[in-house]
């Protein structure tokens, strides 16, 4: 072959390659992740929101530097991932149609990651706000709305594929399967928001356990028809290790199966009993057999002190914790004192000392 047209091939192939081998794989143990043939413990944080209670869509078209500026902030604070809670109402104007301008800032988002550094928690079908929940989505039986869902993570999916910026991509915060039947898809309301979502109204004597593969398994195929790459999860509740009821129907050793990793959503307690089964529920995620990430904690219950203490122990069951950041940094906190804020500050003092070991 001649050299000029080897170069020429190389010049085609070589930035695919690149890409390729920062993509996030699984280690052939199966407890961490890879990103080349290095071991990538994602440690980071939760950015769901500011600290005036805005969500991402909300303001990065008009404030663009903000987003700049605090993704600057969490890298100097020892962060390498950000989870980004992407809103349905946001990114389909229609089922069938995608929003195209949050899309195009989606992209971008991409790039402002990979400039700082940081790797991205992509978090889909978020329906925070329920009044701006179209009504075709929430009135839409089971089918329409797995069919809509799949729209949205195809469409994102489109978007990111091939991108080193994502780390992995997670199906949905927090999701339930009803035992027997249900009103209302969004559940879970906290401050200004609704965290959770049933994936289906009527479980119709079907098992919860297999109702959720089954909707795990549906929303992969979309992705996986454009994006082969990128790993696949799932935010589960710490109420999901038996199928009792009042348990949200995602049994880690079942959901597994269908899924690349798994993240757990734990804010431990303090030292002692109530902590130990914090770690039992850990451990029981470990157990499935999947590389297993604290995706959502913060010292709400435990204190600073009982929260280094639980990551510390944390560590032989989990590969990675996210915390959160809402935009301050510790000394924006220190210089507005209040409970709050000396919370979210002692937070953010320990976490930037860095992953346990």
């Amino acid at each position: 072959m001649p050299f000029r047209n080897l170069l020429i091939i190389l010049t085609i192939l070589l930035p695919s390659l690149t890409r390729a081998a920062n993509i996030a794989t699984i280690s052939p143990n199966h407890h961490d992740l890879l990103v080349g043939s290095q071991i990538f413990h994602p440690w980071g944080f939760n950015y769901d929101r500011d600290y005036k209670f805005r969500l991402l869509e909300e303001y990065w078209h008009t404030e663009w530097p903000t987003v700049v500026a605090d993704f600057q902030e969490m890298k100097a604070l020892g962060a390498n991932t950000v989870r980004i809670h992407l809103q349905l109402h946001e990114f389909l104007d229609t089922p069938d149609h995608p929003n195209q301008k949050n899309l195009a800032k989606l992209h971008d988002l991409l790039q402002l990651a990979t400039d700082t550094g940081l790797k991205l928690d992509l978090t889909g079908l978020c329906c925070f706000r329920k009044e701006l929940t179209p009504p075709w989505y929430t009135n839409a039986d089971e089918p329409e709305r797995w069919r809509i869902q799949s729209n949205f993570w195809r469409a994102i999916a489109t978007t990111c594929k091939g991108s080193p910026a994502v780390l992995f991509y997670d199906l949905i915060n927090e999701p339930l399967v009803p035992t027997g039947k249900c009103n209302d898809f969004l559940v879970g309301h906290l401050a200004d928001f609704y965290y959770c979502q049933y994936i289906t109204l009527d479980q119709k004597s079907r098992p919860r356990d297999q109702i959720a593969a089954q909707w795990i398994h549906t929303m992969k195929s979309a992705i996986r028809q454009v994006d082969p790459d990128h790993l696949i999860s799932v935010g589960i509740l710490p109420n999901s290790t038996t199928l009792a009821p009042g348990q949200s129907g995602f049994l880690p050793a079942t959901v597994s199966r269908e899924l690349d990793l798994l993240c757990v959503h734990l804010y431990p307690h303090k030292p002692g009993k109530e902590q130990d089964d914090d770690l039992a529920t850990l451990h029981s995620f470990a157990a499935a057999g999947k590389p297993v990430i604290i995706e959502e904690t913060f010292p709400l219950n435990s204190g600073t002190e009982g929260m280094r203490q639980f990551l510390h122990r944390a560590h032989p069951d989990s590969t990675g914790v996210l915390g959160f950041y809402w935009g301050q940094t510790i000394q924006d906190l220190n210089a507005h004192p209040s409970i709050p804020n000396a919370i979210i500050a002692d937070w953010l003092t320990l976490f930037s000392k860095g992953w346990p070991s």
